[in-house]
């Protein structure tokens, strides 16, 4: 007898936690729901012309389940590319020459464009099937995304103290174990952020990326964005509260599964040697570290990984660089730069023919007119979100429940606020040219607000027990301390609110309920006339222009206060 509680501790031990109860229930019920959205994808693209959104509340758990899956999807295709894009830009000095003002390009691109010109490619990759829609509306919300995650990882890889390099080297990690193992974690903390930003910036943009209309080609996916869509037209305003609690129930089960273990898992990563007062908690996050399940699940990953960091190239550096000098890569490179550069001019005048110059200068005045609102919104936006994100970055409790609100705030689309702007400027005869603007900063303020509160949450401890112990409090610690220490990230957050703000233009500046429609003058109105009559010409002339616009400001602003941000208030 004495042998039975041995022997059943030791049975116990191959028996099933309650971790792993929960985490097989979410690991089959991913797996059936990824499995039930897939079988829409074979099915002929015809189906989707018979089978109208319907407004019914009963129809919302499906469209919800999809919608989030198509962005969950683009967030892990964002991070390969941030992964990857921004990378070889901050690690190459002639790849970042060229990278950064093409990602500044990139970022000034509107949804709706990006849309207009690859909707047509992605339907020809699966010809009258739904698999092509659906590429095209995950490529959307990956444009949604992408650019703001590749920046804050940028500007991460640019600022790791010099010390933390020095010690991997030291410890003889090759370059993929520094990045994976030192880079990577720096870098994190402020990723994950950013990451919520994206994803709430993907809620932003899924109207546009659901409910797809180019001249005459429309596309109504299922999801939650084409139900906005469908409810706007229909001027069903309970069909737009279900959304909104629809929208509010998926951000809460991402905050719940994703994003909170996220960033209680990065809090591991702060660059300082004392524990933070204030432990972010995460059941999910307990789960995941509990549950032998995950782990059988995780270790053949984690075990390439440890081999790969022991891989070290059998070819130095230095032999590599004898066979081809530095100036022959230079005439190389930038050869290769200048025949890049023909090829694209010639063809632009090729497409250009057609397009008159009046034009061009008719897209560039109301570009000025669209810089001049997002000018003004950024400042009023950064006066107001900057000292809130340094309060509540510096109490991580509070983060914790400033967390989810912020996420749905950011996650709100403009569109749902449309039957209030056409209202008011209705009824009290408001002029749209101002009334309108705040709906291009709806979204796209939080960038800041998430990427300051990130930088106060990392401040290191032993900077504000210095403060305290000098007594230094009131605008000289904002001054010195805060100020400084969020800089960096703040930057980041600015240049990424200030090209969506662009993109935002073309949701903000024509507002529709309805039968009833107001305009603000600017670039946004120009584009989103030119995507409904389906005018290719004039849709690239906007395109063009507005990234014209956000590639001069960020070179001659943005990305100067970003090096003066690099180079002055780096940790190390």
């Amino acid at each position: 007898m004495q042998f039975l509680p041995t022997i059943s501790i030791r049975a116990r031990a191959f028996l099933p936690s309650r971790w792993d109860v929960l985490a097989a229930l979410l690991v089959l019920g991913f797996i059936v729901v990824f499995a039930d959205a897939s079988e829409l994808l074979r099915q002929p693209l015809a189906n989707l012309a018979h089978r109208h959104i319907s407004l019914s509340p009963s129809h919302l758990p499906d469209y919800a389940m999809r919608t989030a899956l198509r962005m969950l999807i683009a967030l892990a295709l964002s991070l390969i590319f941030t992964f990857t894009f921004a990378t070889l830009a901050a690690k190459s000095t002639r790849a970042g020459a060229l990278l950064i003002p093409l990602l500044d390009i990139l970022q000034s691109v509107p949804i709706l464009g990006f849309i207009s010109i690859t909707i047509v490619f992605f339907l020809s990759i699966a010809p009258g099937r739904i698999f092509g829609a659906e590429m095209a509306a995950v490529f959307a919300i990956f444009t949604s995304q992408a650019w703001n995650m590749a920046f804050s990882f940028y500007q991460s890889l640019r600022t790791v103290p010099a010390e933390l390099d020095e010690a991997g080297r030291l410890f003889g990690l090759n370059g993929w174990a520094r990045f994976w193992r030192i880079e990577v974690p720096f870098a994190m903390p402020q990723l994950v952020w950013n990451m919520m930003m994206s994803m709430s910036g993907g809620w932003f943009f899924v109207v546009a990326a659901e409910a797809i209309s180019v001249g005459h080609t429309t596309i109504a996916l299922p999801g939650i964005g084409s139900y906005i869509a469908a409810a706007i037209a229909a001027r069903n305003l309970t069909a737009i509260w279900w959304a909104i609690g629809t929208m509010l129930v998926v951000i809460l089960i991402y905050d719940q599964l994703l994003f909170r273990p996220l960033v209680a898992w990065s809090e591991r990563f702060r660059f300082d040697d004392q524990q933070n007062e204030e432990e972010r908690e995460s059941w999910a996050l307990t789960m995941f570290r509990r549950s032998r399940l995950i782990a059988v699940l995780v270790m053949p990953f984690a075990a390439f990984m440890r081999k790969t960091y022991r891989f070290a190239p059998r070819v130095r550096r230095a032999a590599v660089m004898d066979a081809v000098s530095e100036r022959t890569a230079n005439v190389v490179w930038y050869a290769f730069l200048a025949l890049l550069a023909v090829i694209a001019v010639w063809r632009v005048a090729v497409f250009a023919g057609p397009i008159q110059l009046n034009e061009v200068f008719v897209a560039a005045g109301l570009g000025a007119l669209t810089g001049l609102r997002v000018l003004v919104l950024i400042a009023i936006a950064s006066a107001i979100w900057v000292p809130v994100g340094i309060y509540v970055g510096l109490r991580p409790r509070l983060a914790q429940m400033v967390q989810p609100v912020a996420q749905f705030l950011a996650a709100f689309p403009a569109n749902l606020l449309f039957p209030l702007a056409v209202f008011l400027i209705d009824v009290w005869d408001l002029n749209p040219d101002i009334w309108l603007s705040p709906l291009m900063v709806l979204g796209t303020q939080w960038y800041i607000l998430f990427n300051v509160i990130a930088g106060a949450s990392l401040l290191p401890v032993e900077m504000r027990d210095v403060s305290t112990n000098f007594g230094i409090s009131g605008w000289l610690w904002w001054r010195k301390v805060a100020l400084p220490a969020v800089f960096p990230f703040y930057v980041t957050g600015a240049i990424t609110a200030s090209g969506g703000s662009w993109n935002a233009s073309i949701v903000a500046e024509v507002v529709s309920w309805g039968s009833r429609t107001f305009r603000a003058h600017g670039l946004g109105a120009y584009i989103a006339d030119a995507t409904a009559a389906g005018n290719f010409h004039r849709i690239v002339v906007g395109i063009a222009v507005m990234a014209a616009f956000v590639t001069v400001i960020n070179r001659l602003f943005w990305r100067r206060l970003y090096e003066y941000a690099e180079r002055r208030f780096r940790l190390s």
